[in-house]
């Protein structure tokens, strides 16, 4: 028995097609459309935030409370104004690339953070034999207002808020340069070692007590003799904590501690 089914004709696909061409182009022209709206957009922003960072350039580099409210102001248009930086990238195109960043603002801005982290790493390596790499930011903030010892005039006035933005643009230099906070309180660790829970541990008690005792570990957190013992024994090697031996039982100081106390 014959079947009337007739089969699927070659003009069916020849339609399919051309429909579905028909599709594609509309999609990129929306999308060609949409793309040169955003890049007008961004010229337009762009321009903007340029004309404002040259205009309030002294403003942003002297005045502490204005820098602060320029960077929110940043964060709240989702713009890092060191993101993008590249020391390599701009040695190898002769020192015309850089920060994306750096060319809409100028260079007041990345100048001020680059310059601040100088001074940062240069307070962290002259206290490094005071604290073993750990100093509140707090001190580092007195030190660089204080500027350079022997030096007139060479004080930066900083709020915590620029030395946490200028350790944030050390990061390409490997993560050495990090924060963390104890007891309520920021801490640059400026030593590649990583503190264990434990040690982390004592550092807090020790910034909230002021100072610790084995005795004191040992009854405040349930640790065995022989832990207490090995943590404050990696501390010390690491120059992290002070023993004073004047008392009855031998008390254990954090010097970043002592340092941001006075």
């Amino acid at each position: 028995m014959a079947s009337n089914r007739r089969g699927v004709g070659l003009s069916a696909f020849s339609n399919a097609a051309i429909s579905s061409d028909q599709y594609a182009r509309h999609g990129q022209q929306l999308r060609t459309s949409h793309a040169d709206a955003l890049a007008n957009q961004l010229s337009v922003f762009q321009a903007a935030l340029h004309n404002f960072s040259l205009t309030h350039a002294k403003d942003i580099r002297s005045n502490p409370t204005f820098r602060a409210e320029f960077a929110r102001m940043c964060n709240a248009i989702g713009v890092d104004p060191l993101a993008g930086s590249n020391v390599k990238g701009a040695a190898a195109s002769g020192g015309k690339a850089g920060s994306v960043w750096a060319k809409m603002l100028g260079s007041s801005v990345n100048d001020f953070y680059f310059e601040l982290a100088v001074r940062v790493v240069e307070v962290c390596r002259e206290t490094r034999s005071e604290n073993g790499g750990m100093i509140a930011i707090s001190e580092v903030q007195k030190r660089i207002t204080k500027g350079r010892a022997g030096l007139v005039g060479g004080g930066m006035e900083v709020t915590e808020d620029d030395i946490m933005r200028a350790i944030e643009s050390l990061e390409p230099l490997g993560g050495m340069f990090k924060t963390q906070t104890l007891g309520g309180s920021r801490f640059i660790r400026s030593v590649p070692k990583e503190l264990n829970p434990d040690q982390s541990t004592v550092l807090e008690v020790i910034q909230v007590l002021g100072y610790v005792t084995v005795s004191m570990m040992q009854a405040n957190l349930a640790w065995e003799r022989a832990r207490a013992i090995a943590v404050i024994d990696d501390l010390v090697a690491d120059s992290l904590v002070w023993v004073d031996s004047q008392g009855e039982e031998t008390e254990f100081w954090s010097p970043a501690s002592m340092h941001e106390g006075g």
